[in-house]
């Protein structure tokens, strides 16, 4: 697949690559003292490349905004969290140092769950246009299960962007737990505007009582 264009991402905001990139999520803080948790995101060489710290999964009438960075502490993106949203709604913001009021920020996007009636993990992005609107149709959309390591994220036209999977212990049929999974992001992708999705969808996506494993076949082993 070639590269996104504008006509199907309205605004990218960070790096991408021209080859297919893989990452190793482990749903864990980067910060190794007590009481923190969060996403370790590394690259296909084993360095940290993004991380969420101090992670909290209170409810989101009690929680507070998330923070994406990069593997050196540096802000990337400001997650905040729609308390009033039937969606499970959340925005994204540009991160800057200068300007912590949430009004003074770029907002990005807007993402949420597809169906209030529905209990699937289906959700929809809408990417801020340069006019400074929303559009009437999503620019992204996440389809499978979350909690099962078993979703794409595609594009408004259908194009798919990136997928989620279970991690495979290199040269064995075994899998690695549910805190740990890769994500294969495509060619001219935004790997920032991706980690964020990520991030929401572990907010706004429902644990399954019983555990139901993706078919081994759909995975590559890496």
């Amino acid at each position: 697949m070639g590269r996104i264009h504008p006509h199907d991402v309205r605004k990218l905001i960070g790096r991408s690559s021209d080859h297919e990139t893989v990452w190793t999520v482990w749903k864990k803080s980067s910060m190794a003292f007590h009481g923190t948790d969060g996403f370790s995101v590394y690259d296909s060489s084993g360095k940290l490349a993004f991380r969420v710290d101090n992670y909290s999964r209170k409810h989101k009438f009690f929680s507070g905004e998330l923070l994406l960075m990069d593997g050196s502490g540096r802000p990337l993106l400001v997650l905040h969290p729609q308390i009033f949203s039937m969606h499970d709604g959340w925005k994204g913001y540009r991160s800057d140092d200068e300007l912590r009021n949430i009004v003074s920020r770029s907002h990005v996007f807007s993402m949420g769950r597809r169906s209030i009636l529905q209990s699937s993990d289906e959700a929809e992005v809408y990417m801020l246009s340069s006019t400074g609107h929303l559009p009437q149709k999503p620019d992204f959309r996440i389809e499978g299960c979350f909690w099962r390591r078993c979703c794409s994220i595609l594009t408004g036209t259908g194009n798919v962007v990136a997928e989620i999977s279970r991690k495979k212990v290199k040269n064995m049929s075994v899998f690695f737990g549910d805190d740990v999974f890769t994500i294969v992001i495509k060619p001219g992708v935004d790997c920032e505007l991706i980690m964020a999705f990520m991030v929401v969808m572990d907010r706004i996506s429902k644990k399954p009582f019983t555990p139901i494993l993706c078919s081994s076949s759909s995975h590559a082993v890496l």
